[in-house]
């Protein structure tokens, strides 16, 4: 056995779990693993993140020049395989009443969780084999909206470690946007882009980014979607919806998780449904503001799908994840969509030049 997996069979045992069947399943695109445990008629859920995978995360008061020195996870407010993070967030969702999955045992120092189990049934599984789509994602906004009514304190300590979930602020929402120009136009697109175009880049972002200051900040999961989204029919109210992957939560504007939910990269939101569920949103969530709302829905839109463009082109080209490239499409039409927004005039001018591909790339 390798010294990892001596570390998983002493954390095992300590929780009672030693002589579990074991049954790995597929994780995300980070570097966790995941392997679900067979106790009699029992299950649960093993979260694998070794320490040190990653670059470091984001500390509290690091200036924007020391988050570039640490690297991306710190640029971008990532949490890492830090599952202070994940720990934290957990126990303050389930206080709540939403459906994380509780902590049955925890060794942070060492990168391991001993989860609940929240069973198979992601909304991009059980929708496809007949669940009444509509009502799910109505459930989702509705969970979605009591997160952003809920408070949650800045400062976490749970299970012996510490987090800060800090703001999305300008540099990590940029950080994110430079995905585009350093992986879909440069290794993607074959353009090569000069230090004044990254300038006008960042620029014509800024512009935009008052349009994220018309609400009051929320708890943003980050990626809040179909295949991160559970069905849980035999709870009630908000927790009818279980939560994962969840731990780079930060403080943002309420419309990016709902952005994230209705412009899925991996599945087609029917438009009249998208549009019934951003107004069931806005009631929901007590924002009158509807106009204000669709431009920071833009904006965030915009922002995400720039990041995921250059994500899953890295994801391709960098990790040898092919597969990836074949969602170029449907994210980029929520991009060319989102861009067409009059808050992101300076940023729609500036793609015309930049990648002229892309509406090609979109199928338009």
């Amino acid at each position: 056995m390798s010294d990892r997996e001596i570390k998983i069979s002493t954390f095992l045992a300590a929780a009672g779990w030693g002589k579990a069947r074991q049954q790995a399943f597929p994780g995300d695109a980070s570097t966790r693993s995941y392997r679900r445990l067979f106790r009699g008629a029992e299950t649960a859920v093993l979260m694998n993140a070794p320490v040190q995978a990653e670059a470091p995360a984001c500390p509290p008061d690091a200036t924007p020049e020391i988050r570039e020195q640490l690297g991306y996870n710190a640029l971008a407010r990532l949490a890492g395989p830090n599952l202070a993070a994940f720990a934290g967030l957990t126990e303050e969702l389930t206080a709540r009443g939403f459906s994380a999955p509780h902590i049955l045992a925890a060794d942070l120092p060492g990168g391991l969780l001993l989860l609940e189990d929240l069973g198979d049934d992601l909304f991009a599984r059980v929708i496809p084999a007949g669940a009444d789509e509509a009502a799910l994602y109505r459930h989702g906004v509705e969970s979605l909206a009591a997160i952003y009514r809920s408070s949650f304190p800045a400062h976490l300590r749970h299970h012996g470690g510490e987090w800060h979930v800090l703001d999305f602020d300008a540099p990590a929402l940029l950080a994110e946007t430079d995905l585009f120009l350093d992986w879909l136009v440069t290794r993607h697109l074959g353009r090569a882009i000069s230090s004044a175009d990254r300038e006008n880049w960042r620029a014509v972002w800024k512009a935009a980014f008052p349009a994220l200051t018309t609400e009051a900040a929320g708890l943003a999961l980050r990626d809040y979607h179909a295949e991160n989204l559970l069905w849980l029919p035999d709870r009630t109210g908000p927790a009818r919806i279980g939560l994962i992957d969840y731990q780079d939560a930060l403080f943002v504007h309420p419309a990016y998780d709902l952005v994230s939910l209705l412009e899925d990269a991996r599945r087609d939101v029917p438009p009249e449904l998208a549009q019934a569920m951003k107004a069931h949103f806005l009631k929901a969530a007590h924002i009158s503001d509807a106009a204000a709302f669709d431009a920071a829905y833009a904006v965030l839109g915009a922002q995400r799908n720039a990041k995921i463009l250059g994500i899953f082109v890295r994801l391709a080209i960098r990790d040898g994840k092919p597969k990836y490239l074949g969602l170029l499409p449907r994210v980029a039409r929520h991009f060319l969509t989102d861009i067409s927004h009059p808050a992101l005039s300076e940023v729609r001018a500036l793609i015309h030049d930049l990648a002229p591909e892309l509406k090609e790339l979109a199928g338009r």
